[in-house]
């Protein structure tokens, strides 16, 4: 049995669910390559009594041939391939019922949305399964898992139907933190230091089948080449691959991770529909829910701005790698190696780093001894009127706490020890002023710097009350 790293409460609820003595039927999903197949398979240790994974792109006869070809291997009888899923669940059901065992019975349905192919009787089959005879077994656990996060929702998690609120456990798996992913490269004999660490996970964010592709005693610049720039990358045709596996119609979903890839600060939904030429209407709207639910896209409701004035940005760091280096691929198979010093590259990461943050706000509010404080997070720009004649301000975390505090994060990616010149100082208490006057903050601000070692010695240190360094980060 393979070593799982994290994942510890999702292992402990699946693990509930097989002990409870009831039946149980388990969602788990998530974006492509995060995990799911292997922590159900290693949870359970492959003792499942029925698992089928479904076919991707292939239409409903070629889906039931794969089902009763699974189904004739497991219970050793020579099956036909149903009709349609109707006559397919009730084989399942037939071949449960005759099996000769005591304690549970475990059926894991893998990549269910690919089994939904077009004109498919596929979920009311499901439901009918469930809701008819399989809710009634006390010994009858069903596992159902999918990539497709926004099929996920709108045809089991969010069924208006028969399967509404059937589902008695709920596992939506995330990418690996920092701390997570410092592990499992530590499992798989990858020693990197943390800030190494940190600039893998700009690149790949903490998606393990990304991660499992490192090679040990290779620079971490070497293995970014060979797993992306190299002639016959090992992740060659990924980008394109994530987005069909997430969504019907990707294109259009591409369209607008490409127009988030553009704007830093982010953009507003009109100013998504202008970029894309989606029109403004429920159309998109869905396109953004479930861009948002498949942690690509982050929406932030901008301190001090309306709600339809909400800006969404890209927050999945794959992405945004693709967009900044893989969308026009330079002609060097050692591309990462020989531009590690470009000026670009430090942008870049500067510009990553301050996503890795928002990925750790748990970390950060334990740094700040705030872990059981309610508080909110925004983030804040100053836009001066044509009048005005000072310049714009902006600030990527605000933390709003519920004890009369507002924290002002401000983010720095540096190689050594950061230093607090005089600049950087005056330039913090403006934005403190102007934070402050423009939204009549009648709580006390502290500004808060987010960086990667402790400060540098430093005459200004003080324009700060905390500092935050990536070991922070990296806790658990």
């Amino acid at each position: 049995m393979a070593e799982i790293i994290g994942r510890t409460r999702e292992k402990e609820a699946l693990l509930r669910c097989y002990a409870s003595g009831k039946p149980e039927m388990a969602i788990v999903y998530g974006r492509r390559r995060i995990g799911k197949t292997f922590l159900i398979r290693e949870t359970f240790n492959n003792r499942f009594d029925f698992y089928l994974t479904g076919l991707y792109n292939k239409n409903t006869r070629k889906q039931l041939e794969n089902f009763a070809n699974v189904l004739s291997e497991t219970s050793g009888e020579d099956l036909n391939t149903p009709a349609n899923w109707f006559e397919a669940f009730g084989l399942l059901k037939k071949y449960l019922l005759g099996l000769n065992k005591e304690g549970r019975k475990l059926v894991f349905l893998d990549e269910v949305p690919w089994m939904d192919s077009q004109r498919s009787d596929f979920v009311s089959a499901l439901e009918n399964f469930w809701n008819a005879w399989g809710s009634g077994q006390d010994d009858l656990m069903l596992v159902l898992c999918g990539s497709a996060t926004a099929w996920m929702m709108d045809k089991i998690l969010g069924d208006k139907g028969g399967l509404f609120n059937r589902d008695t456990e709920r596992i939506y798996l995330e990418q690996f933190s920092l701390h997570d992913t410092e592990q499992y490269l530590l499992s798989n004999g990858i020693r990197l230091n943390r800030y190494e660490i940190a600039e893998c996970y700009m690149v790949m964010g903490g998606v393990p089948y990304y991660l499992s592709k490192l090679r040990p005693g290779l620079s971490l610049a070497q293995n970014v080449d060979n797993i992306f720039f190299k002639k016959n990358s090992l992740l060659k045709g990924e980008f394109q691959h994530l987005y069909k596996a997430l969504f019907k119609s990707s294109d259009a979903y591409v369209k607008i991770v490409e127009a988030l890839s553009k704007k830093k600060m982010g953009l507003t939904r009109s100013e998504i529909s202008k970029a894309t030429g989606q029109a403004d209407g429920g159309s998109l709207t869905k396109k953004l829910e479930n861009l948002i639910n498949s942690d690509l896209v982050r929406v932030d409701n901008h301190f001090g701005r309306k709600k339809k004035e909400a800006v969404y940005q890209l927050c999945d760091f794959f992405t945004m790698f693709y967009f900044t280096y893989l969308l026009n691929q330079p002609n060097d198979e050692n591309y990462w190696s020989n531009s590690i010093d470009h000026r670009a590259h430090t942008s870049w990461t500067g510009l990553a780093f301050e996503q890795i943050c928002m990925a750790h706000i748990p970390q950060i509010k334990k740094r700040l001894q705030i872990t059981g404080t309610l508080s909110e997070y925004y983030a804040w720009r100053y836009f001066p009127s044509d009048q005005e004649k000072e310049s714009g301000a902006q600030i990527d975390l605000v933390i709003d706490r519920r004890d009369e505090v507002v924290n002002l994060c401000e983010m720095k990616f540096a190689r050594k020890p950061f230093v607090i010149t005089k600049e950087v100082a005056m330039g913090l208490e403006k934005k403190e002023n102007k934070f402050s006057s423009t939204n009549r903050v009648e709580k006390s601000i502290h500004s808060v710097l987010i960086t990667t070692y402790p400060l540098a010695p430093g005459k200004y240190n003080a324009s700060v009350q905390c500092v935050i360094t990536l070991d922070d980060l990296f806790a658990e």
